[in-house]
């Protein structure tokens, strides 16, 4: 081989490795190797019983899809269909819980279904069946979906269509319970294209997460009750943590041309403000009063990193991240950061309309 040639030949080979390396996400293949078994199931390390549960189940198969990664969707799927929805996902919602059962058993522990999870895994196999070509993604996507809207959709007086946090649980005597975290503004906007309870629920999300922050900040947990609406009055338990912070992720990654936008950013703007004063995401606020308790784990950090509009507070955060990556012990910080940084780094974008925007190329189509 003459030198014109051997230069040639590097040439192409170390465009060939740059494009591997473009191609694939080191972030996920890492939560790969730390919390995905071989069979398709994300472990929870915290918990003594090595749980899984349906949200960690549906926010993998959302990361497999947009790493373009089909082997690990697919593995992903089954195991959540074979073990958690008793071998059909279109006939059963997915059991919330699953882990050590007792000393001889590993089976589902609570059979109840949690919708957060629920609306990520039917949004994820409809993007799926329409990325990948794949029309029994698609048909299962359309049956669990409906499956939802008949099992954790409600009618509340003075509300109208409501996503319950389950199936189970949280009606009780003229009040209602409900998780502002629960349903992604941009999924609310996806599955509209499916027609009722859909067309209605994308408002009354939005009246969810505008109403129940009276000083910016999204509550975990928050309770309407009939004749009365939602009861914000100063409580212990009226707080936003850990669920809440995904409010914040989920606008922050909606997308610009969402008329939604705008008033959800405006009106969160004080958790924006909080973060960039002190230069780290509160881990707990008094929702009637806005008052911090605590310093939020790196993966609030990263949830906010979407959310933030001003580039000095998002560098500060970004930093954070390089500086304190989650371990392969904090499976929430984990999952956070792959959606915050993924989305900094351009991984995927959103529509208008809710559909995906992966980071694939042509070049990439192959890679998995």
């Amino acid at each position: 081989m003459n030198a014109f040639r051997w230069c040639v030949f590097a040439a192409l080979m170390l465009a060939a490795t740059n494009l591997r390396a473009a191609c694939t996400w080191p972030a996920w293949e890492q939560f790969k190797q730390g919390y995905i078994s071989e069979g398709g199931r994300v472990i929870d390390p915290s918990d003594t019983r090595k749980i899984t549960t349906s949200e960690g189940q549906s926010y993998a198969m959302f990361f497999a899809l947009a790493a373009n990664d089909r082997k690990a969707f697919d593995l992903l799927y089954g195991w959540t269909r074979d073990n958690l929805a008793a071998g059909d996902l279109a006939a059963h919602l997915p059991a919330w819980l699953w882990g050590q059962k007792d000393k001889e058993r590993w089976a589902v522990i609570d059979e109840n279904s949690a919708s957060d999870g629920d609306v990520w895994i039917a949004w994820s196999l409809l993007e799926a069946g329409r990325l990948w070509n794949s029309p029994e993604y698609t048909r299962v996507g359309k049956a669990l979906l409906n499956r939802i809207a008949s099992e954790e959709v409600v009618k509340v007086p003075g509300l109208g269509s409501m996503l319950l946090p389950g199936k189970v649980g949280f009606v009780k005597e003229n009040t209602w319970r409900f998780n502002p975290s629960y349903l992604p503004p941009q999924l609310a906007s996806y599955f509209t294209r499916f027609g009722t309870p859909w067309t209605t629920l994308r408002e009354t999300n939005q009246r969810l997460l505008l109403e129940t922050a009276p000083k910016g900040f999204s509550p975990n947990w928050v309770q309407y009750q009939k004749n009365k609406g939602w009861l914000l009055k100063q409580d212990k338990d009226l707080i936003g943590s850990y669920d809440a912070i995904r409010v914040y992720l989920w606008v922050g990654m909606m997308n610009d041309n969402d008329p939604q936008k705008a008033r959800l950013l405006a009106r969160f703007r004080p958790m924006a403000a909080m973060t960039a004063s002190s230069g780290l995401p509160p881990e707990k606020v008094d929702v009637a009063t806005g008052k911090r308790t605590g310093d939020g784990p790196v993966g609030f950090s990263a949830s906010l990193l979407p959310f933030l509009q001003k580039r000095d507070a998002q560098a500060v955060q970004r930093q954070r991240i390089t500086d304190h990556f989650p371990d392969n012990d904090a499976y929430y910080s984990y999952v956070l950061t792959l959606f915050g940084q993924g989305w900094d780094q351009h991984r995927f974008r959103f529509t208008e309309k809710g559909e995906l925007i992966p980071d694939w190329g042509q070049e990439c189509a192959s890679s998995h």
